[in-house]
């Protein structure tokens, strides 16, 4: 009925992968969207974002925040205490890298004039985690920033946020307001800049780029962002999730946090789970949780109708693994063995229903739509692997080789990492191919 009224065209990942289908008419995000869902909010003129209960300002203060950050202006905290504990609690970066955040901490401490950079653009395929704490808890994750730039020595603060999360844009403005007003922040510029869509923003030099006003493109290491980041000064570059842990871990202490965790690993972190499970979303679990305990402990287990049959342990870069290796510890370095990575621990669960090579094409073909076209390896690699995928019968060796140079010789990691799931679709899943 609303035909010749509405334009639909295809967006990109608005990360509630936990509520899809996901439309968004205006900025007004339907989840779990149908035909007449979306026609709900288009007659009711429904276009700005909805903003969730959130823990404000008022509660977060009565429940102990913000005492950590104003003992840090007070003095009764040192720079160089603060930064042994989080040495000491083995707390890693939870973008999907894993450089132990205390170590980052000491480097871009020494060094002069630091910068603080905030990577709150998450855009792998299956993750919403960061998403989620700015729209349920933003004052522990803007307490644990304000406290690394300061024990860092930083005082100009940048926030890259995805332009698909409008809500947490307004509850992050309206919240630093509320702390400039109350002092809390005086001294400290907080700098809140909107990204454009690209998925390799998300890669920390590209977000540097970006952030300078120039094309997304990842810059060639070393140099390091920590010695010459954003507008050439050293920059201490987190995600929202990493910063969210550090006011419990200097609350509760270092041994605390890394006493958590299964299977000799340690520490907590926030699993973005989705796909085939009862009850997907955000899942609290202690570092080393296997793949089964989140279905089976977390989710709620399969979908009614649905068998466990593969996941993606890292989202679309992380590959894929079959239900047999569903007992693995999820964290950095674990699944090594395996030619995986848990990434930005966004967990795919697919089943009996998922067909393997629709799946791994699909994922190329993010690849390819993503990739900034910088280098030719992942340029024309996803290019090319896309239309090898796309024949009736695929060339296992042409699309291994083409494999191999776009993980050797990509600048950043989406070209080396896109050939992840295809690799271990050979290697676990050969039936299911047409080979």
């Amino acid at each position: 009925k609303l035909r010749g009224e509405v334009r639909v065209v295809r967006a990109p990942c608005m990360g509630r992968c936990e509520r899809a289908p996901v439309a968004e008419v205006g900025h007004y995000q339907v989840d779990d969207a149908t035909v007449s869902s979306i026609e709900k909010a288009i007659t009711e003129g429904l276009r700005f974002p909805r903003i969730p209960e959130y823990v404000g300002f008022g509660d977060y203060e009565r429940g102990g925040g913000y005492e950590l950050w104003r003992g840090c202006l007070g003095g009764s905290r040192e720079p160089e205490s603060v930064i042994t504990e989080m040495e000491q609690s083995e707390l890693k970066g939870l973008g999907g890298a894993g450089f132990t955040a205390g170590q980052k901490w000491k480097l871009v401490r020494g060094a002069e004039r630091p910068l603080m950079a905030v990577n709150a653009d998450e855009g792998e395929p299956g993750t919403f985690k960061d998403r989620f704490i700015m729209e349920t808890d933003p004052h522990r994750f803007l307490e644990g920033m304000l406290v690394a730039a300061w024990a860092v020595g930083a005082f100009d603060i940048y926030i890259y946020l995805r332009d698909e999360y409008p809500a947490s844009r307004e509850i992050l403005l309206r919240e630093l307001g509320v702390l400039a007003a109350n002092g809390l922040i005086d001294g400290i510029n907080v700098f809140l800049r909107r990204g454009a869509g690209a998925y390799i923003c998300g890669e920390e030099s590209a977000m540097l780029e970006s952030l300078e006003g120039k094309r997304g493109e990842p810059r060639h290491k070393p140099p390091f962002p920590a010695e010459i980041g954003l507008f050439g000064r050293p920059t201490l570059i987190h995600n929202v999730e990493t910063l969210y842990w550090v006011p419990k871990i200097l609350t509760k202490g270092a041994a605390w946090f890394a006493r958590q965790g299964r299977r000799g690993r340690h520490g907590l972190r926030l699993f973005s789970v989705s796909g085939r499970v009862k009850e997907p979303g955000v899942k609290l679990a202690p570092a080393g949780v296997s793949a089964l305990e989140l279905i089976e402990e977390y989710a709620g287990g399969m979908q009614p109708g649905h068998q466990f049959k593969a996941y993606l342990p890292g989202g679309a870069s992380g590959g894929i693994l079959p239900a047999r290796l569903a007992n693995i510890a999820l964290d950095f370095g674990t699944l090594d063995e395996y030619g995986c990575i848990v990434g930005s621990a966004a967990v795919v669960i697919l089943s009996d229903h998922d067909a393997i090579s629709d799946v791994v094409l699909n994922l190329m073909r993010f690849f390819e739509d993503e990739s900034c076209g910088q280098c030719t390896p992942c340029r024309v690699g996803c290019e090319k692997a896309v239309k090898l995928m796309e024949r009736p019968e695929w060339d296992e060796a042409l699309l291994r080789e083409l494999s191999v140079a776009m993980a050797d010789a990509s600048i950043c990691g989406l070209g080396q990492a896109a050939p992840n799931p295809l690799l271990r679709a050979f290697e676990f899943f050969r039936e299911e191919l047409p080979i």
